[in-house]
């Protein structure tokens, strides 16, 4: 999606409300921080080493947190800072860095384009469906949801009531059919509709499952009976507080279907926000959607650098939530 001025405000203001929430997160986060390095009079050996040791501990991982340091070492040294509060102002700046090399666009082209929603059971996919076809709607763009859970009566009830919330259509059919027909007929009344985007939501499954993985590729190839260049997003819906237990779900739903980008919700219940990061750097996906909290507007687009000034502004008091 090409980002629009409504846009930009809908996400401006989304990131100023969902700061608050972080502060499990930043709390921890400050803590360690000024325990181990604001304490410190020298940027010397034992400087670098403490602030990794607080990486690690916030699950940024080893591959990502050994080259920030680098860097950061070389930055402190090229721009001759002398305070550790300098130090930390740089620290957040490679972070960033590190951020911005992935691309978050979320690619909805209109024609239509199709976003499947998958993940393991329990971590919030239709509710993630729900929420993004409100936030669809709320910057200027249409949508259509597809109820593909067709194992359980329970999920097609539940995503009639987000989607009603969202002010969008559903297409479902009977407890049992085949979701990749559902989704076909989906993409097909979108098109004939002239509907923006179509939302996918699967069936929740074990990413042990090989028989299951095998349903979400006939999805996939279905789709693209429809709309050859399809899907245009595959996301994988995570729960922050996993952690890295999550690594094995990412690698091997992107092993069988080619993920575009990850949704991160509970963000604001774990106080390990490196996970991001590390997640990012061993598998190449980016973060593009976070949820913190249960209402229909509490999911957005992932901003690295509102991310980590909610992150850091209780050691550098920039950035702080109103």
């Amino acid at each position: 999606m090409a980002e629009t001025q409504l846009e930009r405000d809908h996400r401006a203001a989304w990131w100023r409300r969902m700061s608050r929430r972080m502060g499990q997160m930043s709390e921890r986060f400050s803590e360690q921080m000024r325990d181990a390095v604001l304490l410190r009079r020298d940027i010397d050996d034992a400087f670098y080493d403490d602030l990794l040791d607080v990486l690690l501990g916030a699950d940024v991982g080893m591959a990502v947190a050994e080259p920030v340091i680098a860097r950061l070492r070389l930055r402190v040294k090229e721009e001759r800072l002398h305070t550790p509060e300098a130090a930390l102002t740089a620290l957040k700046a490679e972070l960033l860095a590190t951020f911005k090399q992935r691309d978050r666009t979320l690619y909805v082209l209109g024609h239509p384009s199709v976003v499947l929603i998958v993940g393991v059971n329990g971590n919030g996919k239709t509710t993630t469906v729900g929420k993004l076809a409100h936030r669809m709607r709320e910057d200027g763009y249409t949508s259509l949801v597809a109820a593909a859970d067709t194992y359980r009566a329970a999920a097609i009830d539940q995503l009639r009531v987000w989607t009603e919330r969202a002010g969008v259509d559903l297409v479902a059919n009977q407890p049992g059919s085949d979701p990749a027909a559902v989704t076909f007929d989906a993409v097909e009344a979108a098109r004939a509709r002239g509907v923006a985007a179509v939302l996918v939501d699967t069936a929740g499954r074990l990413h042990t499952k090989a028989p299951l993985m095998e349903e979400l590729k006939k999805i996939k190839r279905v789709t693209q009976k429809v709309v050859a260049d399809g899907p245009h997003e595959i996301l994988l819906v995570l729960e922050a507080p996993t952690g890295m237990n999550g690594l094995a779900q990412v690698r091997t739903f992107h092993e069988a279907l080619g993920l575009t980008g990850l949704v991160m919700t509970k963000l604001d219940g774990t106080a390990r926000g490196g996970t991001l990061l590390q997640i990012e750097e061993e598998t190449g996906i980016p973060v593009k959607l976070i949820c913190m909290g249960e209402g229909i507007d509490d999911l957005g687009f992932f901003d690295p650098a509102s991310y980590l000034d909610a992150l850091f502004w209780g050691v550098l008091g920039e950035g702080r939530p109103a």
